[in-house]
């Protein structure tokens, strides 16, 4: 099976950085897409960025020109700078990926990294 790992979650004041990183191991034949979403309290889950296997990259309009995705293997980076209090989530990383040949893309979601953004 396919299990995913985050990490670099935790507290930062307003206007900082923190960077997330997932990394997935396991039966993996190819990888088509990478993201992370999040989750506030009393939200809905939301698409953050996103990364395909080609590098094509797309952001929720909230967080364009402060945050990056990126990747490296089977590994997902977020970079977060200018960080505001309603960052503040519950973070997911999200992997649309293939566990052999012929077979069907699935996804697989990380286990949640606390984020939280406040003075």
């Amino acid at each position: 099976q396919v299990q995913l790992v985050e990490s670099g979650g935790g507290l930062v004041q307003p206007g900082g950085s923190l960077r997330l990183s997932c990394a997935a191991s396991g039966s993996i034949f190819s990888i088509n897409r990478m993201g992370w979403y999040r989750q506030a309290p009393g939200k809905q889950r939301e698409l953050v960025a996103a990364i395909t296997s080609g590098d094509s990259t797309n952001y929720a309009d909230s967080v364009k020109g402060r945050f990056t995705i990126s990747r490296a293997k089977n590994t997902v980076y977020l970079q977060m700078n200018s960080l505001k209090p309603e960052d503040t989530a519950v973070y997911y990383c999200y992997l649309n990926l293939k566990t052999g040949w012929g077979k069907a893309p699935e996804g697989y979601w990380g286990q949640g990294t606390q984020v939280t953004v406040s003075s």
